[in-house]
């Protein structure tokens, strides 16, 4: 007699991506630096909360569209021949012919 299928549980909140007010951590953080910079630089305080709306909503977009985005986007800057078609350089292959298959 076969057994009945075990059904384990998983919550939602294990699967979602660790968020502040809707946009990654990172990102947020980023955007929170970039706009205190600009304060600090430009000394305008309407020139740094400008700065930290926009960064803030294109995380928030980057966040809605894929919230791995970023993992992508610094791997890919590592691994550019991979992803740049232009800088591929095909792998040679020897095949010996005296191994058994």
């Amino acid at each position: 007699m076969a057994e009945p299928r075990r059904i384990n549980r998983v919550h939602r909140s294990l699967s979602r991506p660790l968020t502040i007010l809707g946009a990654e951590r990172k990102l947020f953080f980023f955007a929170m630096c970039l706009g205190a910079a600009t304060f600090n630089l430009l000394n305008s305080l309407s020139g740094g909360l400008l700065m930290f709306s926009l960064l803030y909503f294109l995380a928030r977009w980057a966040t809605r569209t894929d919230p791995k985005i970023l993992q992508f986007l610094l791997s890919a800057a590592r691994l550019r021949t991979q992803y740049d078609p232009m800088k591929f350089v095909p792998v040679a292959v020897r095949r010996d012919r005296h191994a058994q298959a």
